[in-house]
């Protein structure tokens, strides 16, 4: 386990607009593994929905601002693949032209981590000592898969929670038809997904779904409350935190 004494937080917009639980399990998690975290109140949103919509002037904006708070940490954890992909895996592109910014944007993106690959890759902890009693499916985000190639690390941590039972549901990887803007620009087609996801949430059997991303979660819990589903949905935080 690498010597990390002290984690910044960048918690994602709907994390701090919608789920605060899951930034005050992140931060309960950390405490057991005694490492201090910290929050830069100057944070804000890191610029993918402009990015996505085609507005890279705006997304530079934002980027240049993310990259002025977190220059000075030294490790950045985030409860979403999709911001850490757009920081890791965009920033350099939007600062193509500009060789200052782009080094600035891949100095940052070296050192931002989505929260299980943290734990998982980087500090080498699988167990952290959770305790959840029930039946849990997992969901596999778009970003956090395909861009970032994370799926291992989120079973591994679920697969170490105490009175927890993992039951994979089938296309795991299918999109929930979340997507940012393109649950506005789309909607027919985003509920026709994610009722196709809600029908292999339900053929698990499961009490529970868990995954990494917010928004994914949010869709899926919008879709299971409209219909009279009782499935909770959980960030995976709020699973493996104390």
């Amino acid at each position: 386990m690498p010597d990390v004494s002290k984690i910044t937080l960048f918690v994602q917009c709907m994390v701090d607009a919608m789920a605060p639980d899951t930034a005050v399990g992140m931060v309960r998690l950390f405490d057991r593994l005694g490492i201090e975290t910290c929050f830069p109140e100057g944070q804000t949103c890191c610029g993918q929905p402009a990015f996505n919509a085609g507005y890279r002037r705006a997304a530079r904006k934002a980027a240049r601002h993310f990259i002025r708070v977190f220059e000075t940490a030294e490790w950045i954890v985030c409860p979403s693949g999709s911001c850490t992909a757009m920081v890791r895996r965009h920033y350099p592109e939007l600062f193509a032209d500009d060789p200052v910014w782009r080094q600035k944007a891949r100095a940052v993106g070296e050192k931002t981590f989505e929260l299980t690959e943290f734990l998982v890759d980087q500090l080498q902890v699988t167990d952290v000592g959770a305790v959840y009693e029930g039946t849990v499916t997992y969901h596999d985000s778009c970003h956090l898969l395909r861009t970032l190639g994370i799926e291992r690390q989120p079973r591994e941590l679920l697969s170490h929670v105490r009175g927890l039972t993992l039951v994979e549901m089938q296309a795991s990887d299918r999109c929930c038809g979340f997507g940012g803007t393109f649950a506005v620009k789309y909607p027919d087609i985003s509920t026709a997904l994610v009722a196709d996801k809600v029908k292999q949430i339900l053929a698990t059997g499961a009490d529970t779904v868990v995954g990494c991303d917010m928004g994914c979660l949010l869709n899926i819990e919008g879709y299971l409350s409209r219909n009279g589903y009782a499935v909770q949905v959980k960030h995976i935080a709020e699973v493996i935190a104390p």
